[in-house]
């Protein structure tokens, strides 16, 4: 059997990257005022920036349409017997249902959707491992197997300057958006259950960001080997100094460094930054 992986443009993996490990990918969608991008086809991180900045305000976003998501389904299947689709959180975004539903459109070939229950380069990391294995003949049944088996190890944490953004866009419950906003606190943040929580409240960003990497620490000093990277918006020089901390420190991981693009800063803003990783063996 041969098999398609594909997600969609919030695992920023770079084009390069896409190409070469086979991947396949749908953009979501940001919206500034009558004007719609696809996310990584018509709008880079940078740009994305640049432009609210000039705006003054966040767009809006939307998954990929169904049409667009059958469209690629049904190209695939003239080359593919079957498709493994990885998406974004099914709590933040309709883009995994959206694809549900276009996999029971097309004929002739199996679509098998994975929800990722997180974002960004960590649901990169998920369509990465599983392009290796779908080049290694794997069925999709061994795929789905060590997709959830990486989830189990699986850990994103993050901070944002301003918390107004994730709860004007219903990302964070309202009252601790309030208190944070109040107390002028900078929570770490993570998924639990689809959704992002906070999963402490500090009140710094320097204390923020040392909390994460202790985390961090009590997950990967006893052993074994991961992969981990730093993600940030539009904080390229800061997130290279950690990463050069931790790589200095860890012989044991993988560091790489990535970006929230334009949907996801959407909701989290500029200035954002976090760590995620996971166990490789």
């Amino acid at each position: 059997m041969k098999t398609a992986v594909i997600t969609d443009s919030t695992a920023y993996l770079p084009k390069q990257v896409r190409q070469t490990n086979h991947i396949h990918m749908v953009p979501l969608n940001v919206i500034f005022g009558e004007e719609s991008y696809q996310e990584e086809i018509d709008i880079k991180a940078d740009d994305f920036y640049d432009m609210v900045r000039e705006g003054g305000k966040l767009p809006k976003t939307s998954q990929p349409a169904i049409g667009l998501m059958t469209k690629k389904l049904e190209d695939l299947a003239k080359e593919y017997d079957a498709v493994v689709a990885i998406h974004l959180s099914s709590g933040i975004s309709g883009t995994y249902q959206a694809m549900v539903t276009a996999g029971e459109m097309v004929e002739n070939m199996e679509v098998y959707v994975f929800d990722s229950e997180i974002s960004c380069h960590m649901q990169g990391y998920y369509a990465l491992e599983a392009s290796e294995l779908a080049a290694n003949g794997a069925t999709p049944g061994q795929i789905l197997s060590r997709l959830e088996e990486m989830k189990a190890s699986m850990r994103a944490y993050f901070m944002v300057d301003d918390l107004s953004h994730l709860h004007r866009g219903g990302r964070l419950n309202g009252a601790q958006a309030f208190v944070g906003s109040l107390l002028q606190v900078k929570p770490v943040l993570h998924f639990v259950d689809k959704q992002i929580v906070p999963f402490e409240k500090i009140r710094t960003n320097k204390k923020a960001i040392k909390r994460i990497l202790q985390l961090f620490d009590e997950d990967v000093r006893n052993g074994g080997n991961y992969r981990a990277c730093i993600i940030h918006a539009n904080r390229p020089a800061e997130a290279e100094q950690i990463k050069e901390e931790l790589e200095s420190s860890y012989d044991n991981v993988e560091m790489s460094v990535s970006y929230f693009g334009p949907v996801i800063g959407t909701h989290l803003g500029e200035g954002a930054i976090g760590l995620g990783w996971y166990r490789r063996s």
